[in-house]
């Protein structure tokens, strides 16, 4: 063989070498970041099932009273009920805590949008478990399906879904995804989750808050009032969507699937909740919007009431409505002998 032919052979070999060495540099490093992803994400996958079986709670409802049939979250639109108690260890409270956050969602599949309907917790409201008005964050007192079957009534709207969560979750999944960032409207001090008194110091501006201090956020209204409180809840309610949702969010899930796994309740199966997965898949296109129910304030004694204006109230039901895309013939009627008593003192907290 000729010298050309050798050093060629030879060429021929160091090329194979040096391909051989990009192959177990890059090619393979990357294959074990894809099989460590599928199987993170595997991990993930049965991890976030047997927490949805271990937060679900069968509240014996098939289906709303208000629906003529059950609906399918694949191919509905739907609405979800989340309720943030102020319910916590610290307080020892399971048994009588109210609702802290009240907001209705509704899910439309076709616009690929969300509506976030905060309801102010003193709203004056009829609740028909005990049959009179009194604030709305008293119905929880007799159970979940009391605070369901209020929202229900006021807003003429199916509750479809419901999600419970306490201070600690709230708390914990915050600071799963390294917190959020927000506006704080003015400098105040508030009590922390343990209700340790300002503990929590904020100065006015946009920063990033850890999950004490975005609770802190979301419960004052030492400087105004109900509604601004409500508005501040759904900005973080935004924010936290919105880091969740970002893909660089992924090996923080497993922070996020713990920190919810032992504070939420939910009537939602594992099946139903993946449904949901769809509207954060298309987070670019994904509309949220954000509304509290307008009102006055009202005191006819010593306890300050939320009084709803009814004309902007039957705006939001036909919002919902419209959202919804729900029909006269695929709603029930439903309706309640309404007493239009003072509440009993005794059942004021």
């Amino acid at each position: 063989m000729s010298k050309k032919g050798n050093t060629q052979t030879r060429v021929a070999i160091r090329k194979k070498r040096k391909l051989r060495k990009w192959v177990y540099f890059v090619f393979i490093p990357i294959l074990i970041a894809f099989l460590g992803v599928v199987g993170y994400g595997g991990y993930l996958y049965f991890k976030a099932e047997s927490i949805a079986k271990d937060s679900h709670k069968d509240d014996g409802r098939e289906k709303s009273d208000l629906r003529v049939e059950k609906v399918d979250p694949d191919v509905d639109n739907v609405s979800v009920l989340i309720m943030g108690v102020d319910e916590s260890d610290h307080r020892d409270n399971a048994e009588d805590a109210r609702t802290d956050a009240l907001i209705l969602a509704t899910f439309n599949k076709d616009d690929k949008s969300v509506k976030l309907h905060s309801i102010p917790r003193d709203s004056y409201v009829y609740i028909p478990e005990v049959g009179y008005e009194d604030k709305i964050n008293h119905a929880h007192a007799y159970g979940d399906h009391s605070t369901i079957e209020t929202v229900e009534n006021l807003l003429n709207i199916p509750v479809d879904y419901w999600v419970k969560l306490n201070f600690q979750a709230f708390v914990d999944v915050i600071d799963a995804i390294d917190g959020v960032e927000v506006d704080v409207p003015y400098e105040f001090r508030e009590s922390d989750s343990n209700d340790k008194r300002n503990s929590i110091h904020l100065l006015p501006g946009k920063q990033t808050l850890n999950g004490e201090e975005a609770l802190a956020f979301a419960r004052t209204r030492k400087h105004d009032n109900d509604i601004e409180r409500g508005k501040r809840q759904l900005e973080i309610i935004e924010s936290v969507v919105d880091k969740a949702t970002d893909f660089s969010s992924i090996l923080k899930l497993d922070n996020i699937f713990q920190a919810v796994g032992d504070n939420i309740e939910t009537n939602m199966l594992f099946s139903e909740m993946k449904s949901f997965a769809a509207y954060g898949m298309d987070r670019d296109d994904l509309s949220i919007e954000t509304y509290t129910l307008e009102g006055t304030d009202y005191q006819p004694g010593s306890t300050y009431y939320w009084h709803l204006d009814d004309l902007a109230l039957e705006e939001t039901k036909e919002l919902l409505k419209d959202h919804l895309d729900l029909s006269d013939s695929s709603l029930v009627e439903k309706e309640y002998e309404q007493e239009r008593a003072t509440p009993n003192p005794e059942h004021h907290y």
